[in-house]
């Protein structure tokens, strides 16, 4: 039995919930073809090095040496085989297609090693996709990992840890400082805030004392509230999500590789020469030849050496690109979708207006609001004292300072006294001058009272980035966006102000994940979708767009359930992205197209009886190797890596 704050290391150690399942167990499919196809590739790499050592170090006849490689055929050219004859009997022709007839032809030919080289690309390509595209799952584990395993519940005196499953509503849960909020509820005890900013997109520090909600998920600030839970653990907010996570994940688009579309084209073109080649002349080592230098290398190692390089040029530019599609993707997008917090916005407030009351200097007042509110730890003092910063305002001393739960801010200041306090506080208590209070507006705001009289009202924004405008307006003539919307949980005021400073005329505010999740889907599947977030609440959006980004220092569930990740807190990042990712499929499409352009010509030679099938594999080789030479060019930076 606990009756005092468990350490916050342990308090603030989330753990899996007990009744999520695992998002991808160790026997999944993929996981099961990620570990296939990797061992496939290590067989392979052996079998070769093998084969090498014996016919080169310890000159064996070809026959010995080449039974590593005849292993290799057997336990990793076979499942590969099976697999390409499933994708055939599903009429999907890649290059991989191409990719598998070249080793039956190699086995034919007795061109074992070539045959195994074909093995260890296709395995390795495999492997290394599947572990750099990931899977929508682990978002699930990031999201349940995040959560708390247990409640503190209070029954009488005594706080005892229980299961979140065992929590019953109307039980009274205590949250201690930086710990996760378990369960919907509403405050009975405390005062104090929570960060919700991850889940309902508001980008400020949340007020909570005596009768506030709390929602599952929002950490906790400095202060001990006591809650009752009105939302069982699997109803509360943050379940829900978890739901609109799977839901998302089963739904996630499926996007056709570059490779696959130039291979839909290339595989059947050389099958057709191949066939012309041995049905006019009768010769079937000419069928032989023409497949031997039409094996798809351009595609299989171009295409991934481009992209693998633009991944690596961008780790050094702050960009972690966590699926290769996306470098693909990005430039076919149409419709650009960013949240409004954090994203366009820096994500706090500062200070915007202060509308004070006649006779009084806005200066004068700031100094005496500044002086009193770096006592506090309310939201909104931060941006106070950066505004008397920024403004050049020596700070004075304040005397007799105190804050009482709900009733603002109290000090006296160079002789003043002076009271921060709300709007409704101040017509509550009838103070003197209230008539003279602004309209409310959008935004947040606080009132100031100067010796008993209403003195001013302060309003502050979350303040649009200094490149939002110029990044916004930029997306279309250079990007080729024929739309741009803001989808926000933000209230609709704080949106549309938003909107208007950035340039933007469609806006969707209010939206939960679920609503987010419904209109990028509906968007996606009219045109190719970018959506740009930072909080859990844009995962499910993130998931179900052609490319979901993350910017700034996200948390582990949003960055799992994006494709790339800005790790600079900058939306001149976002178009180095885009730059790097043109730059990339350009080099690609010569890389592969040129290589292919080449293998044509080379199979005509080889149609006509002027290529054997050993000259046609050398060709072949220095095909690759321009091809390869020019793909290594992704790695580079050009001289303009952005337009901002």
């Amino acid at each position: 039995m606990n009756t005092s704050p468990p350490s916050l290391a342990k308090a603030g150690t989330p753990k899996p919930l007990a009744e999520i399942p695992p998002a991808r167990p160790w026997y999944s499919p993929a996981s099961l073809w990620l570990r296939k196809s990797t061992v496939i590739a290590a067989i392979s790499v052996l079998g070769i090095l093998l084969h090498l050592v014996l016919r080169l170090g310890f000159r064996m006849e070809p026959g010995a040496s080449s039974i590593p490689l005849l292993a290799t055929l057997a336990v990793g050219g076979l499942p590969l085989l099976y697999d390409l004859l499933r994708k055939l009997l599903k009429r999907e022709f890649g290059s991989d297609l191409l990719g598998g007839i070249s080793i039956i032809t190699s086995v034919l030919l007795g061109e074992y090693l070539a045959g195994s080289i074909i093995v260890l690309m296709l395995a390795g390509g495999e492997a290394l996709e599947n572990y750099a595209l990931g899977s929508a799952s682990s978002v699930l584990a990031a999201l349940a990992k995040r959560m708390p395993s247990i409640a503190h519940r209070k029954r009488e005196s005594q706080i005892v840890d229980v299961s979140l499953a065992e929590v019953a509503i109307g039980d009274c849960l205590v949250i201690y400082p930086h710990d996760i909020c378990p369960v919907d509820g509403t405050v009975i005890e405390g005062h104090g805030t929570m960060d919700e900013s991850y889940l309902t997109g508001e980008p400020f520090q949340i007020t909570k004392t005596s009768g506030s909600t709390v929602i599952s998920g929002a950490v906790n600030g400095e202060s001990v509230l006591t809650i009752h839970a009105t939302q069982l653990a699997a109803d509360s907010r943050y379940s829900k999500i978890m739901e609109v996570m799977r839901e998302s994940e089963s739904k996630r688009p499926n996007l056709r590789r570059l490779g696959d579309r130039l291979g839909a084209f290339y595989t059947p073109v050389a099958l057709v020469v191949a066939a012309l080649a041995w049905g006019l002349s009768g010769e079937a080592i000419r069928f032989l030849a023409v497949l031997v230098i039409a094996t798809p290398c351009p595609l299989l190692l171009a295409i991934p050496i481009a992209i693998i390089g633009s991944i690596s040029l961008c780790a050094r530019r702050a960009i972690i690109v966590k699926s290769p599609v996306v470098l693909e993707q990005i430039a076919e997008c149409r419709v650009a979708i960013f949240d409004k917090t954090g994203t366009l916005t820096y994500g706090e407030p500062k200070l915007t207006e202060q509308l004070t009351a006649p006779g009084i200097e806005p200066p004068t007042l700031l100094t005496l609001v500044a002086s009193l509110e770096r006592y506090s730890k309310h939201p909104l003092a931060r941006a106070i004292l950066a505004a008397a910063q920024e403004a050049g305002i020596r700070l004075v001393e304040a005397t007799e300072v105190g804050e009482q739960p709900g009733r603002g801010l109290c000090g006296t200041v160079s002789g003043h006294l002076v009271q921060i306090t709300s709007r409704n506080k101040l017509l509550a208590e009838k103070i003197a001058g209230a008539e003279q209070l602004p309209p409310l507006a959008g935004g947040l705001e606080c009132v100031v009272v100067l010796d008993q009289r209403y003195a001013a009202t302060l309003r502050f924004r979350d303040a649009p980035r200094a490149e939002s405008r110029s990044f916004v307006k930029h997306l279309g003539p250079k990007h080729q966006f024929q739309r741009v919307m803001i989808v926000s949980g933000d209230r609709e005021s704080e949106v549309q102000y938003l909107a208007e400073q950035v340039g933007i005329t469609e806006i969707h505010a209010q939206q939960s994940p679920e609503q987010k999740l419904a209109l990028v889907r509906a968007e996606t599947a009219k045109a190719k979708t970018l959506y740009v977030g930072d909080g859990i609440n844009d995962a499910p959006a993130m998931m179900a767009a052609t490319v979901g980004m993350a910017i700034g220092q996200t948390s582990d569930v949003t960055a799992e359930a994006s494709g790339v990740v800005i790790m600079d807190n900058s939306l001149v990042k976002v178009d180095e992205f885009m730059h790097i990712s043109r730059r990339m499929r350009i080099i690609a499409l010569q890389s592969a197209v040129g290589g292919m352009a080449l293998s044509i010509i080379g199979m005509l030679l080889a149609a006509t009886g002027h290529l054997s099938p050993v000259a046609g594999a050398v060709t072949q080789e220095v095909i690759d190797v321009l091809a390869v030479l020019n793909a290594l060019r992704a790695a580079f930076p050009p001289k303009a890596i952005h337009d901002l």
